[in-house]
C-alpha cells in the first residue's frame, strides 16, 4: 500500500472545505493513516517547498502558506499518490476538470486549496517532514477487503 502527503491549505481551512476533501479522498477507498493541523512556520515551507526556490512566485507561496493553520494528512492505499492528483485536479483550477476538488472549489494557481505528493520517492520524503514514524498508524479495516 502506498502513502502519500496531504497539506489542506490555509485557503480550504478558512472556507470549511477541510471536511469535503477529506471526504472525497476516503470515498477513493483511501485510508487516513496520520493527521494533525498546525501553522506551518517559514523554515519548514521553505523546506517543504524547496524545489520552488528561486522561482518569481516563491515568496509569495511561502506568505500563503504560513498565513493560517494547514491540515497535514497521510493516507495510505492502493495507488495513493495517483488518486490523490486526480481527485485533486490540476494545479490551476482554471485547467481543472469539474468533479474534482480545484476544479470545484479552487480560486487561482495561488489559492488552489490543496498539496498532493507527485511522487512515490516525494511523499515519503515530504511525509517525513510532517510526522514522525510513531505518529503514522497501521490498521485494518473490514471494507479494505470489499476495496483490493
Amino acid at each position: 500500500m502506498e502513502k502519500s502527503l496531504v497539506l489542506i491549505k490555509p485557503d480550504a481551512v478558512q472556507r470549511g472545505l477541510a471536511g469535503e476533501i477529506i471526504s472525497r479522498l476516503e470515498k477513493k477507498g483511501l485510508s487516513i493513516v496520520a493527521m494533525k493541523m498546525l501553522h506551518m512556520d517559514r523554515a519548514l515551507a521553505q523546506r517543504h517547498y524547496a524545489v520552488h526556490t528561486g522561482k518569481a512566485f516563491f515568496d509569495d507561496l511561502l506568505h500563503f502558506i504560513t498565513s493560517g493553520p494547514i491540515i497535514a494528512i497521510v493516507f495510505q492505499g492502493r495507488n495513493a499518490v495517483e488518486v490523490i492528483r486526480q481527485v485533486m485536479g490540476a494545479t490551476d483550477p482554471a485547467k481543472a476538470s469539474s468533479g474534482t476538488i480545484r476544479g470545484d472549489f479552487g480560486i487561482d494557481i495561488g489559492h488552489n486549496l490543496v498539496h498532493g505528493s507527485d511522487s512515490l520517492d516525494n511523499a515519503s520524503g515530504e511525509i517525513d517532514l510532517f510526522f514522525s514514524a510513531e505518529e503514522i498508524l497501521s490498521y485494518d479495516r473490514d471494507l479494505d477487503n470489499w476495496i483490493y
